[in-house]
């Protein structure tokens, strides 16, 4: 692609998108074995995705796998920090958001007549990825957290007191968890948790992509209807959600473990998923939360928010090991994305600690995002 080419993007994709918006309208997590390891994994490796049925169409999904294969191909290579990223490649990309948006306009899918409206004083899909929560009611936390594949006893969160973690994430629903059977977890736990002054970042680990990295998720993949799909799964994260006590305003964090989003197939049909719960939660009054690699669902999200994609998560929560905790410091992310206090960084995974003689094997993560309102 001519370099020339190259430099009108960022100004002719941001106005194209405005009118392609204008035509459409609003358009567990761990890679533990099955053994019952403790940890959300990190990992990124890509399996051949299966071909994306015509009947599902994507539009926006397809211009962001055309961008970052255009991207690769083009020699764009990585990107860190704000600034042009793959996405960034030419004037033919934001034709595309235009002319595929409206060709499908008749057809995209709109939230049902089951599903709740966003009031006065939710978040609005518009600003999705700034804004402070807290001004719509969510419940803020900043500090220390770990994440644990079984939600440890009320004992031994009494225990754990004398730890610099106040919150723990627990694995509360969804088919892909590698730890389904949770003999604690429920609305007594949730509301002791909560007396003890823990604060709880609930993650539902449901349908996998299809060239997901892990091969203990691969037995869950996206199915030929992703949106579709996505929107059910939604649908059972907000249901599991309010069974367990918690009300709206909740944070509910989506686990997508890692996978190849270079590959076209597998770009189109994650982001239709994530794109169809993140609406139905939020159309729900929930926070849609988002787990994954920072080197792979992370930066998906990113690509995707440059491009102006609507119906991302509210909250993005990326693993990134073997560093130091830093919220604002992820190199995927533009410095401005999902801020205040729409961030948590997993900087470890799959370490033991004791704290009051109880020991745990856990995931690390530095905390300033929402977190569950537990009635």
């Amino acid at each position: 692609m001519p370099l020339t080419r190259r430099k009108h993007f960022l100004g002719c994709a941001a106005a194209l998108t405005a009118t392609a918006v204008s035509l459409t309208g609003a358009m567990d997590a761990q890679s533990a074995s099955a053994a019952g390891t403790a940890g959300v994994a990190e990992h990124a490796a890509g399996a051949a995705p299966r071909p994306r049925p015509a009947d599902d169409p994507d539009p926006v999904a397809d211009a962001i796998a055309d961008a970052t294969d255009a991207a690769n191909a083009a020699g764009a290579g990585d990107f860190d920090g704000p600034g042009p990223g793959p996405g960034d490649i030419g004037d033919e990309i934001g034709r595309a958001l235009e002319d595929e948006r409206a060709e499908a306009a008749d057809t995209r899918e709109k939230p049902g007549a089951g599903e709740e409206r966003t009031g006065a004083g939710q978040l609005s899909a518009a600003r999705a990825t700034t804004g402070d929560p807290r001004a719509a009611g969510a419940t803020v936390y900043k500090g220390r957290a770990f994440d644990t594949c079984h939600a440890p006893s009320l004992t031994t969160l009494r225990a754990w007191r004398s730890s610099p973690y106040r919150a723990v994430g627990v694995y509360y629903g969804g088919r892909g968890r590698a730890c389904p059977n949770q003999p604690y977890l429920g609305p007594r736990w949730m509301r002791g948790a909560r007396a003890m002054g823990w604060r709880v970042l609930p993650v539902y680990v449901g349908s996998q992509s299809r060239c997901v990295g892990s091969a203990h998720k691969k037995h869950v993949p996206i199915g030929a209807r992703p949106w579709t799909q996505g929107k059910a799964e939604g649908r059972d994260a907000v249901r599991r959600a309010k069974a367990m006590a918690m009300a709206p305003r909740s944070a509910l964090y989506l686990d997508m473990e890692a996978y190849n989003f270079r590959k076209k197939g597998c770009a189109r049909t994650t982001l239709a998923f994530i794109r169809g719960w993140s609406r139905t939660v939020r159309a729900h009054g929930y926070l849609p939360g988002f787990y994954s690699s920072a080197d792979s669902g992370v930066r998906h999200m990113e690509t995707a928010r440059r491009a102006g994609v609507k119906d991302l998560p509210a909250v993005m929560w990326f693993a990134r090991w073997h560093m130091g905790p830093s919220v604002n410091k992820e190199r995927s992310l533009a410095g401005g994305a999902w801020q205040p206090h729409r961030r948590i960084h997993q900087y470890a995974g799959d370490v033991t600690e004791t704290h009051g003689g109880r020991r745990m094997r856990i995931d690390r993560n530095a905390v300033d995002a929402p977190v569950a309102v537990i009635k």
